[in-house]
């Protein structure tokens, strides 16, 4: 027979008496309130052990450890990892989530305030500007091949030596170009000021017939004249007309207004020449008409380069970074 056991297989006498005893204190703790008090105590020790700086400085250590870093990477590379956000991403939770966020009112502002931004709205004109001077540019290089090209053949035909040597000086190819884009402006301008002459007229009695030899006559001289006055100004005041600046064509320098009529005074009695004025643009070896001789100024290309984004231009160096480099070097 083993030992601690009874002939009928009950306990032992010691082992019920001891059983007997736990259960007795079991009742009373609960009775006295011992065991809510011993877990309150273990309660509260274990939140001060929480909130203890030594449980924050080993926490700290353990997020700046490589443990972390080493489980985000191993779950981004787990393919139930990838299966689940793909998944996610493909429910209608995120669906009616994008939808209801756009239909908001706070993201129709934030488009408003960023349609409105004067940040995107210089974006928007430079990249226009942009545009339209690329497509100068292209045309500029496209007319001084054919300055050339032109001037070839023209002198082959004259029986002339070809140029020697290049030049910067503009040919009769874009000076040509620029002259038919100013008279598109003079004639846009002039038809805008008849037309509105036109309406003052009729709305004071006119009876709107055909004019007549002294209306022509008056028509002719006002369209001369508007044409003389926007060839002066630019001259005087850039230097070149609109249809020079498309065309990469610019006066050597700004004229003054005497300098200007004596350059106005030349191109009329080229035109009145029959052209006979022009000749030296392709014959002569600086490319002068009558006009620039006259003015004593020619005519050249004008070396645009497309501007640079404000973002990829090099930043010029201060004051405080120069002395900062100077003490690093030393």
């Amino acid at each position: 027979m083993e030992n601690g056991a009874s002939q009928n297989g009950r306990p032992p006498i010691p082992a019920r008496l001891l059983g007997v005893t736990v259960r007795g204190a079991r009742t009373v703790t609960k009775a006295t309130g011992i065991d809510r008090a011993v877990e309150n105590a273990a309660e509260e020790a274990i939140v001060a052990a929480v909130e203890s700086k030594a449980v924050e400085r080993a926490m700290a250590r353990v997020l700046e450890g490589p443990v972390i870093e080493e489980a985000v990477e191993g779950a981004l590379e787990s393919e139930a990892v990838k299966r689940a956000l793909l998944e996610a991403m493909d429910s209608e939770l995120v669906d009616e989530v994008w939808r209801r966020l756009l239909a908001s009112e706070e993201a129709q502002q934030l488009v408003e305030r960023i349609a409105g931004a004067p940040e995107v709205r210089a974006a928007i004109s430079a990249q226009g500007v942009g545009l339209i001077g690329d497509i100068a540019r292209t045309i500029g290089n496209l007319v001084r091949r054919l300055d050339d090209r032109f001037e070839r053949i023209v002198r082959r035909i004259f029986f002339r030596k070809p140029r020697e040597l290049p030049t910067d000086r503009a040919g009769a190819i874009s000076r040509g170009l620029a002259m038919a884009i100013d008279g598109v402006f003079v004639n846009l301008a002039f038809t805008a000021f008849v037309a509105l002459v036109t309406l003052i007229a009729n709305a004071f009695g006119g009876n709107g017939e055909g004019g007549s030899s002294l209306a022509i006559a008056i028509g002719s001289t006002a369209w001369l004249s508007l044409g003389a006055v926007y060839l002066l100004g630019f001259w005087s005041l850039a230097g070149q007309t609109p249809g020079m600046r498309f065309a990469g064509i610019r006066l050597d320098e700004r004229l003054s207004l005497g300098r200007s009529l004596k350059r106005l005074i030349g191109l009329g009695l080229a035109v009145l020449a029959f052209g006979l004025g022009f000749l030296g643009i392709v014959f002569g070896s600086q490319r002068r008409a009558w006009d620039d001789r006259l003015s004593a100024t020619g005519v050249a290309y004008d070396e645009r380069a497309p501007e640079l984004a404000p973002w990829s231009a090099p930043k010029s160096a201060t004051p405080s970074d120069s002395a900062a480099s100077a003490e690093s070097a030393t």
